[in-house]
């Protein structure tokens, strides 16, 4: 049965889709997820993705498995700042957990289970020696022996198989050109490959709902430099405390997105990159929202913000020629690369005034603070250009402005160039607000 909820989730995705059409993305699935069995219904939305175009490295963890198999066999564990130090008879361990987890995930992204997304599909699952690896060394009077660091990636090889439709499936596991294996930490290998391959984002799987704030609520967003700041100021979860400084890392060197996303949560890695709320924590380089100067590209967005409003009589109707010819007066404000709001200024040469007109916010960013970014923008402009005070003409949002600091005027106060254009039909009240 159709569903409005149904309409509205897919004319929200369409963007995306267009945008992740032919990109890549660097998922990284820790052990814990494949261990915990969930692995299948993500393989499900693996598919959804590789479907719709987008290219996918898969780097995997062994942890748990590794634990598992050393604590069967009794062989003592041993870390290091957080490194395992691998020895001879560990990096064997490391090499037959990768492989069995490597199986897994394979067996799971095989599957073609009906009245699924995988019924019908046929995804190729390419492998091979694209990591060249050193070992890590002494560290601290430590030798670190079969640990290892990655030092090149074959990403020409890498770049070949996505091209064909192939899904990349990387062990952390690296090779020396002497031919020894060395034990990599699977977080620096998916953060060095991201960054490598210029991918459009880097996602790790973390065991709860991503970054946290003190009650324990999720964060949603991230800049590089607030993700930094959350790290020294809070206590986060091992798994985010780990994978966190890679998302910096890969946000600094170039990647435009890095996400943490529930690995126990059915559908988190559909809904995260499909919905403008997400399911986990994103973490950008820069602030995902922003305001601009408009262009001839914004119109469209303008005039579908506007039209409600001129409908309504809160704004005045203003046409497609006169937008274009007027373009260069307007910002509009951004989120993540979507328009949500606009505004305009205009200035006048018989008074040290500017007027702020066609103040508007899509209406399911209203309580965003998206009019307040919009304010400011204005008055920032404002101020750089030596005008002393602002004014606005409203019919229905007067209580908006007076509490953001303007008071009520006539309109003697208003340039003479603009009292010659006021609609006393339309009798509007002013507001002025001195800057």
């Amino acid at each position: 049965m159709l569903t409005r909820e149904f309409v509205l989730s897919f004319r929200e995705a369409t963007p995306y889709i267009n945008t992740f059409r032919s990109r890549t993305m660097v998922i990284a699935i820790n052990g814990e997820t494949v261990d915990s069995g969930h692995f299948a219904s993500l393989a499900q939305d693996i598919n959804v993705l590789t479907s719709l175009g987008v290219r996918i490295v898969l780097v995997h963890g062994a942890r748990p498995q590794i634990e598992s198999m050393l604590k069967l066999r009794g062989l003592a564990r041993l870390f290091h700042r957080q490194r395992r130090v691998t020895d001879f008879a560990t990096l064997e361990i490391v090499k037959q957990a990768n492989g069995a987890v490597r199986h897994d995930i394979e067996a799971a992204l095989s599957m073609g289970m009906p009245n699924s997304s995988m019924h019908g599909a046929h995804l190729r699952v390419a492998g091979g020696n694209y990591l060249t690896a050193q070992p890590l060394g002494v560290i601290d009077g430590i030798d670190m022996q079969y640990t290892g660091q990655l030092r090149k990636l074959d990403d020409a090889g890498v770049r070949q198989r996505l091209e064909a439709g192939e899904l990349v499936l990387l062990s952390p596991i690296g090779y020396s050109l002497t031919g020894e294996a060395f034990n990599l930490a699977m977080e620096d290998v998916a953060t060095h490959v991201a960054i490598t391959l210029k991918a459009e984002k880097l996602i790790f799987f973390v065991c709860g709902p991503g970054a946290t704030n003190n009650d324990g609520g999720r964060i949603s967003t991230l800049t590089a430099q607030q993700a930094e700041e959350l790290l020294a100021n809070s206590t986060q979860p091992d798994d985010v405390g780990a994978y966190l400084p890679c998302a910096i890392r890969a946000t600094r060197d170039g990647v435009p997105r890095a996400h943490l996303i529930n690995g126990n949560e059915d559908g988190a890695l559909l809904a995260e990159l499909f919905t403008h709320g997400g399911a986990g924590t994103m973490v950008a380089r820069d602030p995902l929202v922003k305001v601009r100067t408009a262009s001839m590209e914004d119109i469209g967005d303008i005039l579908a913000l506007i039209r409600p409003l001129e409908e309504s009589g809160i704004l005045v109707k203003r046409s497609l020629e006169h937008l274009e010819m007027d373009i260069n007066n307007y910002s509009v404000l951004e989120h993540d690369g979507k328009v949500y709001g606009c505004v305009a200024m205009h200035t006048f040469e018989d008074a040290p005034m500017a007027e702020l007109a066609c103040l508007a916010v899509s209406p399911e960013k209203r309580d965003s603070g998206y009019g307040e970014m919009l304010l400011r923008h204005v008055e920032y402009q404002a101020r750089t250009r030596g005008i002393a005070s602002l004014f606005v003409l409203t019919t229905q949002t007067a209580h908006w402005f007076l509490e953001r600091g303007f008071t009520e005027a006539q309109i003697s106060h208003l340039p003479l160039t603009r009292q010659r254009l006021y609609n006393y039909q339309r009798r509007s009240k002013v507001f002025v607000k001195p800057l």
